[in-house]
């Protein structure tokens, strides 16, 4: 386990799965573009509107997973003082906070053909708003704040709150009265999306999540590289 946090190990690491990923993305991202453009069938009430959401949901996704695994790092990092694990969630946050943003944006596209407007101070949008404010303040306070330990507290403290926000998200359409739609796909209970919007939709998701790694790897170098220039021997 040591091993795997030491930064030097993964900085080996990530070079050997950044070539992998370069393998990989072009071609997944092109069967994704024709499933989601070609092959998917229109939605017969929405039209070719619908065709956002193939962005717009792996998009939230992984805006949602970022911001609960930078939680969960903060917390780590405060407890058991693994100072080598904020180097990946400065690597993960702005990931973050740009899928962030292309979900509110396209969620405004979405919006307005279908609901007559691009912005509604809807529960599941402004908790989404919300989030990325979290996600602003987080990244300014480890990035403005000097002191190393007071910037680590109040990122932890930052990213706790955000975790109850990120409840809201989840159940915003349950407790409210909303605009936006209901989960149409549950893990544990039924999925109402049909298979041939369902199959684009998971392949565009790991052309997200492929890109988020190859994003999140080149960053997380550069983080490294930068620490070992200012001469640390330890993170």
């Amino acid at each position: 386990m040591i091993k795997f946090l030491n930064p030097s190990y993964t900085f080996y690491l990530a070079g050997k799965i950044l070539n992998s990923i370069k393998i990989f993305i072009i071609p997944i991202t092109i069967v994704g573009i024709i499933f989601s453009l070609v092959i998917s069938p229109k939605d017969y009430i929405q039209g070719d509107a619908a065709r956002i959401m193939y962005v717009h949901v792996p998009s939230a996704w992984i805006s949602l997973a970022s911001f609960a695994s930078i939680s969960f790092l903060c917390i780590i990092s405060f407890i058991f003082k693994i100072k080598s694990v904020n180097l990946i969630y400065k690597s993960l946050a702005p990931i973050g906070l740009t899928f962030n943003f292309v979900a509110i944006f396209t969620g405004s596209l979405w919006g307005q053909p279908t609901w007559g407007t691009w912005w509604a101070w809807d529960a599941r949008l402004t908790s989404m708003l919300i989030l990325m404010l979290f996600y602003v303040f987080f990244i300014f306070s480890y990035k403005f704040i000097k002191d190393p330990i007071k910037s680590t507290k109040i990122c932890t403290a930052i990213s706790v709150l955000g975790l109850i926000n990120l409840v809201i998200i989840r159940y915003s359409v349950n407790w409210w009265s909303t605009l936006h739609q209901s989960s149409s796909i549950n893990i544990t209970g039924k999925t109402t999306v049909h298979s041939s919007m369902l199959t684009p939709l998971v392949i565009m998701l790991i052309v997200f999540l492929l890109y988020s790694a190859l994003i999140f790897l080149m960053k997380y170098r550069i983080e490294t590289i930068r620490v070992k220039k200012r001469g640390l021997k330890k993170i």
